[in-house]
């Protein structure tokens, strides 16, 4: 099947494209089912969601912007292990992936992450796992590291024409180029859990407040710097600081031609869910490059207010030409307050001039 064109969002007015968003309002038992298509033109799984297993309430977006070449990539998995898998309660997973030097690792990420965390996760469960919450955060971690070292490892030997191992004709450099940051969040009832590697950003508005639960990986970072320096790397500015003057941040899955000094190994939060907890905020630098993390809240938290959300959606159209993806957890007659917030962050940025490809998730905390 031919990639999907991503064009450029008209940045006068937005309007939903039904085509692309298929949303049956809830049946009687209260359980929607939403099947959405993604910016590659492939189908993103149809949820439906079991009465016994709240599914979370979210909407996304994934726009090329004024970039030529769209490499961002955005996933979902809901309900990744069922309720009656780990401890008894349901994990949903989210990720928003920025490629560079082509599309084809942030692809890959999209296709294969979320199947090696379930993996893991299953592999864990198996052997039984600890049981208090320090033993269930060193679970985590151990699984979050060790599938993004496994999508790392299946980077570095995938091409960009989709062969693996080097069984192409294809010049060694359409291996060596490619990389992709990612964001990961996990959501269980009593956690989050965000496990990053590059400059995309994970946020969560907490009464008012915004939280970051990742931190960017810049070269000039001065831990970055001095782990780039130990292993005989150099950052050099040019246009900012980049690695070897060339890559503007200083961790990323792939990058095969610089994986000495660009690691895959992700920082990992492990945050308990409070009552006061708003939203989750996922985004590429698109968004982050021309909006502050607390903008952002602030804009979504008004999205997410239930008068705000419906005088919007009634005068206001969304132009997603750029082969929008948006998804909820709740059939409405108008978009949901998540994917509204999402629209409009995206709308904001590029109305600050972002440059590149912009991709958001928003997660309504106090629905999920």
């Amino acid at each position: 099947m031919p990639r999907a064109r991503c064009r450029r969002i008209e940045m006068r007015r937005l309007e939903t494209v039904p085509s692309k968003k298929r949303v049956r309002k809830t049946d009687s038992d209260g359980s929607p089912e939403i099947s959405s298509s993604s910016s590659s033109g492939e189908d993103v799984k149809t949820v439906e969601a079991s009465p016994s297993v709240p599914q979370p309430v979210f909407g996304m977006m994934s726009v090329s912007g004024r970039s030529r070449e769209m490499e961002d990539a955005v996933s979902t998995s809901l309900c990744l292990l069922g309720p009656g898998n780990f401890r008894r309660r349901p994990v949903h997973f989210f990720a928003v992936y920025d490629g560079h030097g082509g599309p084809h690792v942030a692809a890959l990420c999209r296709e294969k992450m979320h199947v090696l965390v379930q993996e893991e996760l299953a592999r864990v469960v198996s052997g039984g796992g600890g049981s208090s919450a320090a033993e269930e955060e060193a679970t985590w971690k151990r699984v979050m590291r060790r599938s993004f070292e496994r999508m790392d490892e299946v980077a570095l030997s995938t091409c960009a024409c989709g062969s693996v191992g080097g069984q192409c004709r294809c010049h060694p450099m359409e291996v060596a180029l490619g990389g992709s940051t990612a964001v990961v969040a996990v959501l269980t009832p009593d956690h989050i859990m965000v496990a990053n590697c590059g400059d995309s950003r994970a946020v969560l508005c907490r009464g008012g407040r915004a939280i970051p639960l990742s931190n960017d990986h810049k070269p000039d970072r001065n831990d970055e710097l001095a782990r780039i320096e130990a292993a005989g790397g150099r950052v050099i500015f040019i246009n900012g600081a980049r690695v070897e003057g060339i890559l503007a941040m200083s961790r990323a899955i792939g990058d095969k031609y610089l994986k000495s000094v660009v690691i895959s190994e992700p920082e990992i939060t492990f945050t308990r869910r409070e009552s006061d907890d708003e939203c989750l905020i996922l985004a590429s630098d698109g968004l982050w490059d021309v909006l502050s993390s607390e903008l952002a809240c602030e804009v979504t938290r008004e999205c997410l207010q239930e008068r705000t959300a419906a005088a919007a959606a009634t005068t206001t159209t969304i132009d997603l030409n750029a082969e929008p993806q948006i998804e909820e957890g709740a059939g409405t007659s108008y978009p949901s307050r998540s994917s509204l917030a999402a629209a409009l962050l995206t709308r904001l940025a590029l109305g600050r001039r972002s440059m590149d490809n912009i991709s958001v998730i928003v997660i309504d905390l106090k629905r999920s």
